[in-house]
C-alpha cells in the first residue's frame, strides 16, 4: 500500500477499474496514511472517515477517479454536513447546508472525500498557520511553511496521504504552496470551473478552483471533469477545443517563450529561485524553444497593488459581513487573527467608488499583459520570491499585523498579477536547491490557453520527471 500511495490518481483509478483493488482498500489505506502522518504535518483538519467509509463501500459512479481518495480544501467548495471553518474561530462549527456544484462534480469523477485540509483563516495570507487550527508543516522540511493558502491539500499530497486535493487561488494559492511543496499546481483561467450556486465571482474574479496534484495527467484530467459553468454565472471562460488530456504527448512545437528573473513589485529574489529559472530557461532551449529575456510592460506598480489590496481587503468584509448574517453572529476582533480584523475595518472604509476605481485598475494591467502575448506563448517567472519560509516569519510582528503582510509580499511577488489579469499558469517543480527543498518555476499562458501549459507541461515532465521525489516525511 505505501507503493499504492504514490501511484497518482490516475493510476490508482486504473487499478479500481481492472479490480486489482478495492475502492474500500484505497480509501482505507488513505485514511491509515492520514492518521500515520498528520500528527507531524497537520494537514487534514476534519476528517471524512466515516462518510468516505460508506461511499466506498456503496455503488460509485463511473468517472475518470472513480474509487481515488481525496481531500476538501476546507475554504471555497463545501460538502454537505460537513463542517467549513474556513480557517477562523468565528466560523469554526459552521456545517455547510448544500455540496458545492464543483464537490458535485469530483463525486461525479468517481472521488471519494476523506477529510478537509488546513487554510490560513479565509486563504488571507500566503502560509497556513491559523490560530483556529495550528500551523501546517512542509514535508520536506518541518520548520518551513507549506505556503498557501492551500497548504493543507499541498502537504497531504506531497506526503501521500491522496495523490491529488482541492486547491484555489485568489493571489496564488494554488502555485505558491506547489512550489513550496515539489508538485504540480495548475490555476485555471477566470471562471474556467464555476463557483456556484453559492458564489458568482469572488472580488471581482480573483478566485479560480482546481487542485494540487502530483502529475500533469490527474490535473488535465481532473480539469476535464469539473470545469465549466452553471446557470446563473455572470461570465464563463472560453471553451476549450478539445480536453485537456488529449493536450498530453501532444508536441507543443517551438514556443516563444519569455524569461523575467525580477519581480514585478521590485521586490528582492532570492538566488534560488533565480536559479530555478535559469535552469528551466535552460531545459527549455534543449527541448527547442525559443527563449529569451523579456517582460510586459507594467506601469503604476505601487496602484496595482493597491488597488489589489482594496479589493482583496473589501472581499474579506464582505465575506466576514456574510457570514456574520448566516450565523446571527456579530463579529468581533476576538475572534478573528489581527491582520484579519485589520482588513475587515479597512474594507469596512472602502466605498462602492474606491472599489470600482480598484477593479479598473486591475483590468487596465490586464491590456497590458495581454499585449505581451502577441509576441510570446509563454512568460517564464519564478513563481515564489523566496524559498518556503520558517512557521511564523509571515505572521506578523506583535502589535504590527501588517508587518507579516509586507513579507508575504516579499515571498509572493509574481503571483497575484494573474490572478488579476485572469491567465492560467501552473508552478511545476523542476528544481530543488542545495538543501532539498522543492523551488517551482511559474509558466504563464495567453488567458484561456490551458492547452499550450498542458502540452508543456507534460513535456517537461517527461524531461526531467519529479512525481517520484518523496519528502522526508511521506507514507
Amino acid at each position: 500500500m505505501n507503493d499504492i500511495a504514490f501511484l497518482d490518481a490516475t493510476a490508482q483509478a486504473e487499478l479500481v477499474r481492472t479490480k486489482q483493488i478495492k475502492p474500500i482498500e484505497l480509501a482505507e489505506a488513505a485514511i491509515e496514511r492520514i492518521e500515520k502522518l498528520n500528527p507531524r504535518l497537520n494537514a487534514v483538519i476534519t476528517p471524512m472517515y466515516d462518510e468516505a467509509r460508506k461511499i466506498a463501500n456503496g455503488a460509485l459512479p463511473e468517472g475518470p477517479f472513480t474509487g481515488v481518495p481525496f481531500l476538501l480544501k476546507d475554504l471555497g467548495a463545501s460538502y454537505k454536513g460537513v463542517r467549513q471553518a474556513s480557517g477562523s474561530r468565528f466560523t469554526r462549527d459552521w456545517i455547510s447546508p448544500i455540496d458545492s456544484e464543483l464537490t458535485r462534480r469530483q463525486k461525479a469523477a468517481g472521488l471519494i472525500h476523506c477529510g478537509k485540509t488546513n487554510t490560513p483563516e479565509f486563504g488571507l495570507v500566503p502560509t497556513t498557520e491559523p490560530v483556529a487550527f495550528g500551523a501546517c508543516k512542509n514535508p520536506w522540511d518541518i520548520t518551513r511553511s507549506t505556503g498557501g493558502s492551500s497548504g493543507g491539500s499541498a502537504a497531504a499530497v506531497a506526503s501521500g496521504m491522496v495523490p491529488m486535493a482541492h486547491a484555489n487561488d485568489g493571489g496564488g494559492s494554488i502555485r505558491i504552496p506547489a512550489s513550496c511543496c515539489g508538485l504540480f499546481g495548475l490555476k485555471p483561467t477566470r471562471a474556467r470551473i464555476t463557483q456556484g450556486p453559492a458564489i458568482g465571482d469572488s472580488m471581482s474574479g480573483l478566485t479560480v478552483e482546481h487542485a494540487v496534484t502530483r502529475t500533469v495527467r490527474d490535473s488535465a484530467a481532473l480539469l476535464d471533469a469539473t470545469l465549466g459553468s452553471m446557470p446563473g454565472d455572470p461570465y464563463v471562460a472560453p471553451k476549450p477545443a478539445r480536453r485537456y488530456v488529449e493536450e498530453l504527448g501532444a508536441d507543443p512545437g517551438s514556443l516563444r517563450i519569455a524569461v523575467t528573473r525580477v519581480s514585478p513589485t521590485g521586490a528582492p529574489v532570492h538566488p534560488d529561485c533565480v536559479a530555478a529559472v535559469d535552469d528551466a530557461a535552460k531545459l527549455l532551449a534543449d527541448l527547442g524553444h525559443h527563449v529569451e529575456e523579456a517582460a510586459p510592460n507594467v506601469t503604476a506598480t505601487e496602484q496595482i497593488m493597491q488597488a489589489f489590496i482594496s479589493i482583496w481587503a473589501s472581499g474579506n468584509a464582505s465575506g466576514i459581513d456574510r457570514w456574520a448574517a448566516a450565523l446571527g453572529k456579530t463579529p468581533t476582533p476576538e475572534e478573528f487573527e489581527p491582520v484579519t480584523w485589520l482588513l475587515y475595518q479597512q474594507g469596512k472604509t472602502i466605498t462602492g467608488g474606491d472599489y470600482l476605481t480598484a477593479v479598473a485598475a486591475l483590468q487596465g494591467i490586464s491590456r497590458q499583459v495581454a499585449a505581451f502575448y502577441e509576441k510570446f506563448d509563454i512568460w517564464l517567472t519564478p513563481t515564489l520570491g523566496t524559498p518556503p519560509p520558517a512557521l511564523g516569519y509571515i505572521a506578523g510582528d506583535p502589535g504590527d499585523p501588517m508587518s507579516g503582510f509586507a513579507r508575504a509580499g516579499e515571498f509572493v511577488p509574481f503571483t497575484p498579477l494573474i490572478n488579476a489579469t485572469g491567465q492560467p499558469a501552473a508552478s511545476i517543480p523542476l528544481f530543488w536547491n542545495s538543501e532539498g527543498i522543492p523551488i517551482g518555476t511559474h509558466f504563464i499562458a495567453r488567458y484561456g490557453d490551458e492547452a499550450t501549459i498542458f502540452r508543456l507541461a507534460a513535456q517537461l515532465e517527461e524531461a526531467r520527471p519529479w512525481a517520484n521525489k518523496r519528502p522526508p516525511v511521506s507514507a
